[in-house]
């Protein structure tokens, strides 16, 4: 099955299965003890950091492995602005762009509700967060600051580094975050957070697990942890550790790092001749974000006249998976607050699907979604006709 959803979720990379096996069995010790089966565990998992650490332009000391993404934006952005407003009561401000992701929204919401006072900074129909309006908010009052590095919908690669440039004069005491758990397949994430504090991952988003991420904190980043207990993982996320997990999105996270420029040149010749078949097979069919600062595995596409939900269901039935946003927003029959944020025209978004490639896609792929999409609009656009 013509698989076009790695923005959702990709298949695990053979390496890291093959890593990930023997502490699934054999070795199968609690890192925190401290017999030979504990040392062995405890060895591997801090073998896996050092990995991530190196990919990551990070210390070991600075990688926190989590659970999800999603629990490292909410460990980054929750815990950053109750330590800010611990040290001083003042600090009560937090900043979110208008199409982060769910697990940051929501983590802003909360913090709203106790008190914090939440900007949102809204972003342009070209899908990049309006700089200047970002640059206006900033100010003393300022806790954390949260930009996704790769919009998770459309694509979009943020100015992250620039709004970094912003702070020290403006938010001296703002802590800046990135959810950059859609960037590792496509960008040089160490580089373009060099400058970041706060920096989350999700291993199934390049070839590792499900289950299992990372949280850059920076040497010196105050921050109040969520989960408490025994004090693993520097006491910032207690609990038993996944080494079988770590290991494994420790080997994805190399492997990516190793094939980046053989797959993103890979991935972008796929994606270019994806669209331009598409342009030509479907009339009306528009890109939605600026198509020049997207990441190379994604297609956001608006085609008026039919339902995305109601596309995806043909798609599906003729042996196609694509999706109509983030997965976290799957079956919604409205359009994606992502695209609503951006101004996309109402009759574009609600039939706006996201296609999105990985290190795994073929040119069969690309081959089966220009014979399967095209048929599959025209049949709906004939229903409703």
């Amino acid at each position: 099955m013509p698989y076009l959803d790695h923005a959702a979720t990709t298949p695990m990379r053979p390496e890291a299965v093959e890593a990930m096996l023997p502490f699934l069995t054999e070795s199968f010790g609690n890192p925190s003890g401290a017999h030979r089966y504990a040392q062995s565990a405890k060895t591997a998992l801090e073998n896996a950091r050092e990995t991530v650490a190196r990919v990551m332009g990070a210390e070991p000391d600075e990688v926190v492995f989590t659970g999800s993404g999603t629990e490292g934006d909410n460990l980054a952005v929750e815990g950053a602005a109750r330590a800010a407003r611990a040290q001083d009561p003042h600090c009560d401000r937090v900043l979110v762009s208008a199409f982060e992701h769910k697990a940051v929204l929501a983590a802003a919401h909360r913090l709203e509700a106790e008190g914090f006072r939440v900007t949102t900074i809204p972003v342009g129909s070209d899908g990049i967060v309006d700089l200047a309006a970002l640059a206006d908010a900033l100010d003393e009052r300022v806790a954390v600051v949260s930009l996704m590095l790769v919009n998770n919908e459309v694509g979009t690669i943020q100015p992250v580094a620039a709004v970094a440039e912003l702070l020290p004069e403006r938010a001296p005491r703002a802590v800046l975050h990135t959810d950059a758990v859609q960037a590792v397949p496509w960008i040089d994430v160490a580089r373009a957070t060099a400058r970041v504090a706060l920096v989350s991952i999700s291993g199934h988003k390049f070839g590792g697990p499900k289950g299992r991420g990372v949280l850059v904190v920076r040497r010196g980043t105050p921050i109040v942890p969520m989960i408490e207990g025994g004090g693993q993982e520097y006491g910032l996320r207690s609990g038993t550790q996944d080494v079988a997990g770590s290991v494994a999105l420790a080997t994805a996270i190399d492997v990516t790092a190793q094939r980046l420029p053989a797959e993103v040149a890979a991935a972008t010749a796929l994606r270019d001749r994806l669209y331009a078949g598409l342009a030509d097979a479907v009339p009306g069919l528009v890109v939605n974000g600026d198509p020049a600062r997207k990441v190379a595995g994604n297609l956001h596409v608006g085609i008026p006249g039919i339902e995305s939900e109601a596309l995806l269901v043909v798609l599906d039935r003729m042996g196609l998976a694509a999706a109509a946003g983030s997965s976290c927003s799957s079956g919604a029959t409205e359009p994606s607050y992502v695209l609503r944020a951006m101004g996309v025209d109402p009759s574009t978004a609600i039939g706006s699907i996201r296609l999105s490639l990985g290190y795994s896609s073929v040119p069969a792929d690309v081959d089966a979604a220009l014979e399967m999409i095209p048929a599959a609009v025209a049949q709906l656009r004939r229903a409703a006709a």
